[in-house]
């Protein structure tokens, strides 16, 4: 009977000694977990930091070519002026060249306007791609923390 009482007494000493070991172990993997989230949430607000302040650098970059260009379109304007004045048969065969380079900066600028645009568009695409991995990325470790939950309930 003492002998009896003993075993008991040692497996219930057993199963208390696993369940500790498993609450320990549980709450070490919740811990890491949660040491997980915090990291990915902070990589994930870094992330969205470098790509606005990208977003900016671009911004401001265009803005300053488009000012580059106007300012040489002005120029230019006003050397044609000035060639007018200076003599009428100059000015035709001016007005013909500066025509055609008129018409190539005006192309230039398009173009350069063509590619601005589509940059920005570009880079918006690449934004709201990586938001849209970061969103499912988000959801898959949500799921894996329900899933993971479920089975320490289970448990």
């Amino acid at each position: 009977m003492a002998a009896l009482r003993t075993e008991l007494e040692l497996a219930r000493a057993d199963k208390e000694n696993a369940v500790q070991q498993a609450v320990a172990h549980a709450s070490l993997e919740i811990a890491q977990l949660q040491a997980t989230a915090t990291a990915l949430r902070e990589a994930l607000e870094q992330a969205g930091i470098e790509r606005e302040t990208a977003v900016q650098q671009a911004l401001a970059a265009s803005r300053d070519e488009i000012l580059q260009l106007k300012d040489t379109a002005a120029s230019l304007r006003e050397l044609l002026e000035l060639k007018q004045v200076e003599q009428e048969t100059a000015v035709q065969q001016t007005n013909a060249a500066s025509a055609g380079e008129i018409a190539q900066l005006k192309a230039a600028a398009s173009a350069l306007r063509d590619q601005l645009e589509l940059a920005l568009m570009e880079k918006e695409a690449a934004l709201q791609a990586e938001r849209q991995a970061t969103q499912s990325e988000i959801i898959q470790l949500r799921d894996t923390i329900q899933v993971l939950r479920a089975q320490l309930e289970v448990r």
